[in-house]
């Protein structure tokens, strides 16, 4: 009899995938009774042409709106805390977000802050939101964060140079309307990054301890379509196939790892990213190989199926060759894509390393990591990436 599979929780919000979807915004606000709406984004995506596309359809459909685009890369605690004061000034009852994970997380915390009261920075941690937020349609722009579909927000503690994590259910937006179209205006070095950040997330989620057979599922067919289309996305960025084969590796990396979280890698990123405002997607691909390599002995089987899923030839080596064919071919398409640059050459500094450390081991991501490290072990990992 196969064994009987431990309880598991599965949390996604309603989403619809395809050419089109962004479009149904306003069909959506209305159908949530929105009579205010906060319309978060960025500048880039207000450039790119996204954001007057959503404000043209609210106002073909009647519903007011307020934009809110005062936010950066790797979305600030005050940053937060000023879109929920735009809020409540303007009297929102909706939030829509386009954007990518840092316009989704800024959003997610201004929807925390506007049920609760409070500061971002209060709900740190595991289900510490009391209360829901206001309805949120996200749509997303970028094939990497899947915020638009998880129970993570990511913030920026600007003054202990960290980010926080802050996982609820309550932060699952409401429905998710993706589509592949506004990937084609991604730059390529945006696509890279956040194609690594996808990759990583199958790769922790398949590996963590909170596994199930459904985020199994999602995450190893993540890395397959990952695998199948990130570089010719890349280097054909109007090939709309290829766009939406990211996108849904993103999506299904992104269900994956909601459900079974993450690990050392996203615990190292986080510190990192906080402490040097560095790209999200580009700590996690200098760091995935490092990690795998530390990780491997606890879950061999399970990094042995990856590698599988990549195309490697697994069967017949010993877990020694295994890890070593497996962390190579990591170098290897590092490589390819460009993204193989060093921590040193991001500005970090031996000096660094221990602070970095200090922050990645009480990072929540760690308690589902196959692997226990010591602090020490982390600031090792920090120095082979260096």
């Amino acid at each position: 009899m196969a064994d009987i599979p431990e309880l598991r929780k599965f949390v996604a919000p309603e989403f619809l995938f395809g050419l089109g979807a962004r479009k149904l915004s306003a069909r959506y606000a209305k159908n949530f009774g929105a009579s205010q709406a906060l319309v978060v984004t960025d500048p880039g995506i207000i450039a790119a042409g996204w954001a007057g596309e959503l404000i043209e359809d609210l106002e073909a459909a009647g519903i007011p709106y307020r934009l809110f685009s005062d936010l950066t890369p790797n979305p600030k605690a005050a940053e937060v805390m000023a879109g929920a004061a735009v809020y409540e000034q303007e009297r929102c009852d909706t939030i829509i977000v386009v954007g990518g994970g840092s316009a989704i997380d800024c959003a997610k915390g201004i929807g925390i802050v506007s049920s609760n009261g409070g500061h971002i920075l209060d709900f740190e941690g595991v289900d510490r939101i009391a209360r829901p937020g206001p309805p949120m349609i996200c749509i997303p722009t970028t094939a990497g964060s899947s915020a638009d579909v998880s129970q993570f927000a990511i913030i920026t503690d600007t003054d202990r140079r960290v980010k926080i994590a802050i996982i609820s259910k309550t932060v699952v937006p409401d429905v998710s309307l993706i589509d592949p179209l506004p990937l084609t205006t991604m730059p390529r070095e945006l696509t890279v990054n956040t194609g690594m950040d996808a990759l990583a997330h199958a790769f922790e989620s398949y590996v963590s301890n909170a596994h199930s057979p459904v985020t199994d599922l999602f995450a190893l067919e993540a890395v397959r379509l990952l695998k199948a289309h990130l570089a010719a996305a890349m280097d054909r960025p109007d090939d709309i196939d290829r766009r939406a084969g990211t996108m849904l590796g993103s999506l299904y990396a992104g269900l994956a790892f909601s459900n079974a979280s993450l690990g050392l890698v996203h615990a190292m990123a986080h510190s990192l990213g906080g402490y040097l405002d560095i790209p999200h997607g580009e700590c996690n691909a200098l760091l995935l190989s490092a990690v795998v390599g530390f990780n491997f002995a606890a879950a061999p089987e399970r990094y042995a199926t990856i590698g599988e899923v990549l195309g490697l030839t697994m069967g017949g080596l010993g877990a020694a060759e295994q890890k070593a064919l497996l962390v190579e071919s990591l170098h290897e398409m590092k490589k390819s894509l460009g993204t193989d640059r060093r921590l040193s050459q991001l500005g970090v500094t031996p000096g660094h390393l221990a602070d970095l450390a200090a922050k990645a081991i009480n990072d929540p991501c760690l308690a589902t990591n196959p692997r226990r490290p010591t602090r020490g072990d982390i600031e090792q990992l920090y120095a082979q990436a260096l």
